[in-house]
């Protein structure tokens, strides 16, 4: 699966993301609307990764998927 298909289909994986990642809110996940720099950055915060940590977490949560 690629970027293209979560961000295309948002609202189906908005569950699986909030399930990956508890600490995003509803709030966080309207406003990451499928864009993956914004799901990065609000990992980044809530987590406190580092850009390629997060960006590491996505691409293997990516590829379960």
């Amino acid at each position: 699966m690629n970027w293209n298909q979560v961000e295309g289909n948002w609202e189906q994986f908005k569950g699986k993301v909030q399930q990956q990642w508890g600490k995003l809110t509803n709030d966080d996940l309207d406003v990451i609307r499928g864009n993956r720099k914004e799901l990065a950055g609000r990992l980044q915060e809530r987590y406190g990764q580092a850009q390629d940590a997060a960006e590491r977490d996505i691409d293997d949560w990516l590829s379960r998927h």
